[in-house]
């Protein structure tokens, strides 16, 4: 599936390369605001870094996890997808960020409903977790929101720029799905 709609003003488009300026100025214009939660802005410094990302997450050679920009009016707005699937044991991760003039318009909540329906239902999926840093509140919101379980801490679960920070972990069953 390359195009997803979530609503009328929503849409997941799947990651490719031709998406790199975009979404290298975004994280550019939106550094410091993102940089707070996500590693990865330390590292992204020029646009050949963003399709290197977007290449290791697009090749062909095996099974990759599905990551899809996010289209807000059909302005680019952030990236969500799946991290870290385990396809034998049919679960996986939903990571996501959003640009900061992006935030209150509920986009993440409604987009990770429609990956919900999507892992549980064309994936066949049993599992999906959300992990987020202990502080992060805005992003923590969105998981409890959609009847996700705390299930505890990942202590210094990732490395962000010189610290470790604690993930709380939450997960929602395809038996817990409405």
């Amino acid at each position: 599936m390359e195009h997803i709609r979530v609503n009328h003003k929503v849409r997941l488009e799947k990651i490719n390369l031709s998406m790199a300026p975009v979404i290298f100025e975004t994280i550019d214009h939106n550094r410091d605001y993102l940089q707070e939660w996500l590693p990865f802005v330390k590292y992204t410094q020029q646009v050949a870094d963003t399709e290197a990302f977007i290449e290791s997450v697009t090749g062909k050679d095996n099974k990759k996890d599905d990551i899809f920009s996010i289209w807000y009016n059909e302005e680019f707005a952030g990236l969500i997808g799946f991290k870290d699937t385990d396809w034998v044991n049919r679960k996986t991760e939903i990571g996501y960020w959003l640009a900061k003039n992006m935030q209150g318009k509920k986009i993440v909540t409604s987009s990770v409903e429609t990956l919900l329906k999507y892992a549980f239902q064309k994936q066949k999926l049993n599992r999906v977790q959300i992990k987020v840093a202990e502080a992060n509140a805005k992003s923590e919101s969105i998981p409890v929101r959609l009847g996700f379980k705390y299930e505890g801490l990942e202590r210094e679960g990732e490395l962000h720029i010189d610290k470790y920070l604690n993930l709380k972990i939450f997960s929602l069953l395809k038996s817990d799905w409405r």
